[in-house]
């Protein structure tokens, strides 16, 4: 929900002479600088080609190479997260990428005497949680509702709604439910002073 316009466009309204009213104001202009941040941060993206949703929310990343290959769909939610952009990275609706999370989309070929890169897309499919200081290696597809636990190193794909941890990132027996019904970008103070008050 970084947009402006949109938090404009649904923002709670409330009496002149209510106390919400000056509440929900004082909030959205305490809030506000690090709203243009974002803000700013999505634009800079989509002039060099990406596609990023106009709900999502994007944290202070690092993406190298060709913004283009950069996809983030609606209400998703991205923190403090490194980007290699060898080839695609698509990342669904309602998906959430805390700090510190390396994507990686190309490494080196062991058995090529060159050494050359081998690359894969990423996929992060809708209400993913990929928690914090994980590392997604080239060609994984993270499930819808999947979960991977905070360090994981993920080499393989993720079945949906399934739990991993570890290094390398293994499932556990645990499953996540699969009536998922959160908009990540909520939790956020500056969308709660404009969307709540």
């Amino acid at each position: 929900m970084a947009e402006l316009s949109f938090l404009w466009k649904h923002r709670s309204k409330f009496s002149l002479t209510s106390i919400n009213f000056y509440k929900a104001w004082a909030k959205r202009f305490l809030t506000l600088p690090a709203l243009l941040k974002r803000n700013w941060r999505s634009f800079k993206l989509r002039q060099k080609g990406a596609s990023i949703s106009p709900t999502a929310e994007i944290g202070v990343i690092k993406a190298s190479g060709n913004k283009k290959n950069l996809s983030i769909g609606a209400n998703s939610s991205i923190g403090r997260v490194e980007f290699a952009l060898h080839t695609k990275i698509v990342v669904g609706n309602n998906v959430c990428i805390n700090d510190g999370v390396i994507i990686l989309t190309a490494s080196h070929n062991l058995n090529d005497p060159l050494w050359r890169h081998k690359t894969g897309d990423i996929l992060i499919k809708d209400y993913a949680w990929i928690a914090t200081n994980s590392i997604l290696l080239p060609g994984v597809t993270i499930g819808k509702g999947a979960v991977v636990g905070a360090g994981a190193v993920v080499s393989k794909s993720v079945g949906d709604y399934h739990i991993v941890t570890g290094n390398p990132a293994q499932p556990i027996s645990k499953y996540r439910i699969e009536d998922l019904k959160y908009n990540p970008c909520e939790f956020l103070a500056a969308n709660q002073a404009w969307l709540v008050g």
